[in-house]
């Protein structure tokens, strides 16, 4: 695959590249997740002014454009690993938080809920071993998602210069490739369809997941 400006083995850096583009993505979306589950599903269980009160502090999030917040907390913070995770969190959790809370608000007023209630099981009991496991399905596929738009925005941030410098990233090698693209070509090319592709592979699994979610749903009703 040749190398870049540096001599730097193009090949080498698409692997090294890999892991830590992978790795920021899943890790986002782990934190996203973690936050937007619980706010969703406080919001979604207690109803009322908890509600309210979670609801608009969402929505604030979701207000303010997701990739220009994301610019300036990376910013503000320094580019790092862990700021570029921190970053993508924050800003990837809130459509989590309105997923789950939907879920929960159509689960909580079922017959199983119910009886776990007048078993006497607290609230938190009740919402991570009857009401989560249940709407779990839609969360695997979003996550899947997530993964994938996360490896997008980790690769626009390293383009424009605020990816972490002590690591190599796909976005990070497409974007020093961008003031030679006509004479080394190559340099941008092969990490852009890593990402093209990856992604690609990612929203195909979380279709093939969604089907088969759906389709073993519908089985369960029938």
């Amino acid at each position: 695959m040749g190398s870049d400006a540096l001599g730097r083995d193009v090949a080498a850096g698409l692997l090294y590249g890999a892991r830590v583009s992978m790795l920021i993505g899943l890790m986002a979306t782990a934190v996203a997740l973690f936050l937007g589950i619980g706010l969703g599903a406080i919001a979604g269980y207690h109803g009322g002014w908890v509600d309210a009160v979670l609801m608009r502090f969402t929505e604030l999030f979701q207000a303010i454009p997701g990739f220009a917040f994301a610019v300036v907390l990376v910013a503000i913070f320094q580019p790092s690993v862990q700021s570029i995770v921190a970053a993508i969190a924050i800003v990837s959790w809130p459509p989590v938080a309105r997923l789950v809370r939907g879920e929960f608000l159509t689960l909580r007023g079922r017959e199983f809920v119910a009886a776990a209630q007048l078993a006497g099981q607290s609230s938190m009991r009740i919402i991570f071993t009857q009401i989560l496991p249940n709407a779990v399905s839609p969360i695997v596929v979003m996550g899947s998602l997530m993964i994938a738009s996360s490896i997008l925005l980790e690769s626009a941030l390293s383009f424009l210069g605020l990816g972490d410098p002590n690591v190599m990233s796909w976005g990070y090698m497409v974007g020093a490739a961008r003031t030679a693209l006509r004479q080394a070509w190559w340099v941008a090319m092969f990490p852009g369809l890593a990402i093209m592709l990856t992604v690609l592979s990612l929203n195909l699994v979380g279709e093939g997941l969604a089907d088969g979610l759906n389709a073993r749903l519908d089985g369960r009703t029938r």
